[in-house]
This record gives C-alpha cells, structure tokens and sequence, in this order.
C-alpha cells in the first residue's frame, strides 16, 4: 500500500488551539483526525483531504488557507443520524510546483479508489480536477465526470492561469477514460460561444445556470449519471459565497448548491467530489463562504449514508412502464424505483458485438414526454454520444 504520510501532511496543531472546540457529537468529535498518528483506513467509507496549493496563480494566494478554514466550519457542525466512518488524511504536501503537488493528489486519491473509499477534496484551485480525475486511470474503465462552475475553463489563452483552461487536459488525456462529460451552472455572458460549441459537439451536457435553477430538481439525472464531481465555488452567487476571486453577482443559491450535493451523495455511483477556488482572504468577516462549503459537505455525507441499493431493475424494487410511440417501432421501457423515486430509460444500442441496451438515469419528466408521443432528450444524447 502506498506510505500515505510521503503525500499528506498531518493537520498542524495551532488548528486545535483553544477556539476549536468539538462538543458532543459533533463532526469533529466523530470522525479520526490525522494530528500525531496517520488514521487507520481498515473501516473509512470517506477520507478528506486538504490542498494547500494555489496553483502557481499569484492572483490567488489565499486559497492555500482553505482547508483550515473550511475545518473549523465543518468540525462543529453536528453528525447526522447514521454512524460515520470518516478519516480527516489532513493536506496533500506540496511539491516543487502544482504539478508535482497534483501529481500526489493523484496518487492518494488512486490508492483510496483502490479501496473502495471515497476521496472527499477541499482547498486549492479548480486545476487539480486534473489529479483527481486521473486516479481514476489505474481503474481501467471509463468514468464520468461533472463539472459545476460559472465558467467552461477551456480557452485555448496560453497567457491564463491553468485554473482557467485545466478541461483541454482532461478531454484530450491519452488514454481517454473520459465516458462523459456535463458542465452544470455556466453563464453564458461569462463563456466564450466557440468553447460552449465544442463541448455541445461532443455530446457533452451543457446546462447554463438559468435552466439549473429554474427546476433543480431535473438535475437529479444528470448528476446521477456522473462517478466525480468538481465543484467550483465561483458557481455560487456572492451574496451566498463571496470568497472567490471569481465571484459573480449570479450563479446558484447556497440551498442549491447543497441540494446538488445531496444528489451527489445518494448516487451510489459517486466515489469522489472536490470543492476548489475557495479563497478565504476575499470572504467576510464571518467566512461566510467556509460555512456554505462546510454545510455542502454535511449534505453530502448524509446523501451518501443515505444511499439505497438499486441494482437489480427486474427486481421486485421496480416498476416498469411501457410507452408506444408512433414514431419508434418498439416500445420504450421505464423503470421507477420503488424504494427511491428514481427514473432510468432503455436505449436500444445499435452497435452490434454490444450490450444491447444502456439504462440511462432520467426523470418523470422524461416518462411524460414520451406518453404525449416524444422521443426523450436523453435518448438522443445518448445515441449521439456513443455513435
């Protein structure tokens, strides 16, 4: 097993001085902290882990304070009803530069996939999304990823920031184990039409923050479809988190960006999630934006101890539901489960030597669509993604 304590760092002490306090059953109380020994990983479901890195962005100095920052919000928050098995690894140790400090969050977070334990990512900025996802290499199979951010960081400006065009690394990585990609929360007065093109080109679901919050309930699908999730605070409107050098007078409330994180959690195919960019030298007086962070974690962790086993879709635990349409020769197969609520549709794959259907996530939504004689959205999307 990789000697963890090469990569990571252990919490420093002035952290637990006398204004950190971790009253009764409190997240702080509850979980394993790496101060003086490194925590056993033999029963951890989900392992934070801090970046103390800016990124070589000298703009942005102050997001290397974010992960002591967002601790003291997140330690005392309380547990929630079901037992926790969580293990603070304290922060990734820097390299001689982001890409060697990225490189070890990609060797950590590799290692804690292996183990089936869930690498929860905070501090830093969006860039390490790079490290992140390549983890997910030695795993030898496809994964998808969603992105949630105000901007597409993908122009091909040679004089910006890594932060800002990191996505040509990860569409273009070779080998390519990228299955899907959705950018959830972009404003399109803040994105380059050229770059928003190239994503749509791709097959690849492009949600602008309008549509997101005008039913963020039907984004449920689609983070349901996705196995990482990096989240930018920059997503978030200022007057909810202002600490970003990037913060914009719109994006998602606060209460949003925690019901994506509920979504995220319960989906069981979930197995890593970052929070980048938050810089706590442009935050308030109270780190207001540290505590939005802090309560997007908690929902996290009570969506993942949440989650229901749904794999069996000729099980009892579901309902199937035919659809004629006029124009499909065979009728479209629903699935609802019965324990959760959740809608996935049949696709008919028309590659031969190939499974012959994909199950895609979906929403009611889509189910009444198809009984008013249409085809769903997704089914299209993912006929053209996989042509």
């Amino acid at each position: 097993m990789l000697n963890f304590e090469l990569f990571l760092s252990p919490i420093p002490e002035p952290f637990f001085g006398e204004d950190i306090s971790f009253a009764k059953n409190t997240i702080g109380e509850q979980i394993q902290i790496f101060r003086h020994q490194f925590p056993s990983l033999e029963e951890v479901d989900i392992a934070f882990i801090g970046i103390e890195e800016n990124g070589g962005d000298e703009s942005n100095m102050g997001v290397s304070q974010a992960p002591m920052e967002i601790r003291k919000k997140l330690y005392r928050l309380k547990k929630g009803a079901n037992p926790y098995r969580i293990a603070d690894l304290g922060n990734i140790r820097n390299g001689l530069d982001p890409e060697e400090t990225c490189g070890r969050l990609r060797e950590v977070c590799a290692m804690l996939l292996h183990h089936n334990i869930l690498p929860l990512i905070f501090g830093g900025t969006h860039d390490f999304t790079v490290g992140q996802y390549q983890a997910y290499l030695s795993e030898e199979k496809k994964v998808s990823l969603l992105n949630i951010d105000a901007f597409l960081d993908l122009t091909n400006d040679a004089e910006v920031p890594f932060n800002r065009n990191f996505l040509q690394k990860i569409i273009l990585q070779t080998p390519n184990i990228l299955d899907n990609f959705a950018h959830l929360a972009y404003q399109t007065y803040l994105c380059d039409p050229e770059e928003l093109e190239k994503l749509q080109s791709l097959s690849f679901d492009t949600i602008r923050l309008g549509d997101a919050r005008a039913d963020i309930k039907a984004m449920e699908p689609i983070i349901r479809s996705t196995q990482l999730l990096s989240f930018d605070v920059a997503a978030i409107r200022s007057s909810d988190a202002p600490g970003s050098s990037n913060a914009q007078p719109f994006g998602l409330t606060g209460e949003e960006a925690c019901q994506i994180c509920w979504y995220a959690g319960i989906n069981n195919d979930m197995s890593s999630i970052g929070f980048y960019e938050y810089n706590p030298f442009e935050d308030d007086d109270q780190m207001k934006t540290a505590s939005v962070i802090a309560t997007m974690i908690w929902y996290f962790i009570e969506g993942f101890y949440n989650r229901k086993n749904e794999a069996e879709f000729e099980s009892q635990d579901f309902m199937q539901y035919l659809v004629k349409i006029d124009i499909h020769d065979e009728p479209i197969k629903f699935y609802k489960s019965l324990i959760s609520g959740k809608w996935w549709v049949e696709v008919p794959n028309p590659n031969p030597g190939k499974p012959r259907f994909w199950r895609v996530p979906c929403g009611y939504s889509d189910y009444q669509q198809a009984v008013h004689g249409e085809l769903p959205d997704r089914w299209f999307v993912t006929l053209s993604r996989n042509a």
